[in-house]
């Protein structure tokens, strides 16, 4: 396990260490065209799977496609307890290719899925769904969990919530994100969307978050009643309408802390997840440099209001 460990730590700190970083996003984001940005990126590990000539969609898909599969090859580094917490912490690519196939069960074709390999857990039967309630059905016999009901909306946001309280109690190193995502996720669907959660949705926000933030009825009262662990993704959130600003924060943070996991000695699970943290903000920040890219005049501005 020693030698496991020493081996799948020193390949994460490597894949993290070649990551793009902020100088080449910043590149891209002040680029005079999306194509001309692109051309920042060819030195990085993004180029595996972009086209220079991409349009902002599909260059954005490219992205989520390499960064997949940078931790594909993370996880195959580690032992089992690292392979396991990778998954954990690679759920919402599963998410991602569920929420496209419900679109395109109801209509709205969709593009290839992300090829998941070894981080999927229902994916392959999820696949084959074709029907919203199939698709439940599957997540019901699996580790994700009855989502409560068989619309979209509720499917996803059960995902999420059950990917969050999995990984709180998995993986405690990553507890103060998952309980942050939840915040945030809870927050945009009551008070935003103004959707009630499911049953099972509500179980998996209080063990996060506590039944009195669960229960709040107006978001000031939500933001007080949540745990430490919780609160800080909203302390620059004073409404609804700026939860943007809570998805950035939880990014900025998640890197900080996964540079710290990084740093630290341990032969165990901490830096990979610090990698897993790191690559996975990095690619978060390179698909807002393409948005700010494919919108020229204002993309350094742009840019340097998302990351604060």
């Amino acid at each position: 396990m020693g030698a496991g460990w020493a081996a799948g730590v020193t390949r994460a700190r490597a894949m993290a260490g070649a990551r793009a970083g902020p100088g080449a996003a910043r590149r891209l984001a002040a680029a005079p065209s999306l194509h001309s940005g692109l051309r920042a990126l060819a030195d990085t590990p993004y180029r595996r799977e972009l086209d220079v000539r991409a349009g902002l969609a599909d260059a954005g898909r490219a992205v989520t496609a390499a960064l997949v599969w940078q931790l594909r090859v993370l996880a195959g580094w580690q032992p089992r307890p690292g392979s396991a917490a990778v998954r954990l912490l690679a759920t919402r690519f599963e998410i991602d290719n569920t929420r496209d196939r419900l679109r395109t069960i109801t209509g709205t074709p969709q593009p290839p899925p992300l090829r998941l390999g070894t981080l999927s857990t229902a994916w392959p039967r999820l696949s084959r769904a074709a029907s919203v309630a199939d698709v439940r059905g599957v997540l019901a016999t699996s580790l994700w969990g009855d989502p409560g009901a068989d619309t979209p909306p509720a499917i996803l946001i059960g995902m999420r919530l059950s990917a969050a309280a999995r990984t709180a109690a998995n993986v405690p190193v990553a507890g103060a994100w998952a309980a942050g995502e939840a915040a945030t996720l809870v927050a945009r669907e009551t008070f935003l969307a103004e959707r009630s959660l499911t049953r099972p949705a509500t179980a998996h926000a209080t063990r996060l978050l506590g039944p009195a933030a669960v229960r709040a009825t107006d978001f000031g009262a939500f933001r007080s009643a949540l745990p430490p662990r919780a609160r800080w993704v909203l302390a620059e959130v004073d409404r609804p309408a700026e939860l943007w600003r809570a998805e950035a924060r939880w990014w900025t943070v998640v890197e900080r802390d996964g540079l710290r996991l990084l740093r630290g000695a341990r032969l165990d699970e901490s830096p990979v997840v610090g990698a897993v943290g790191v690559l996975s903000a990095d690619a978060w920040r390179v698909r807002a440099a393409l948005g700010c890219a494919a919108h020229t005049g204002r993309a350094r501005e742009d840019f340097d209001e998302l990351l604060g």
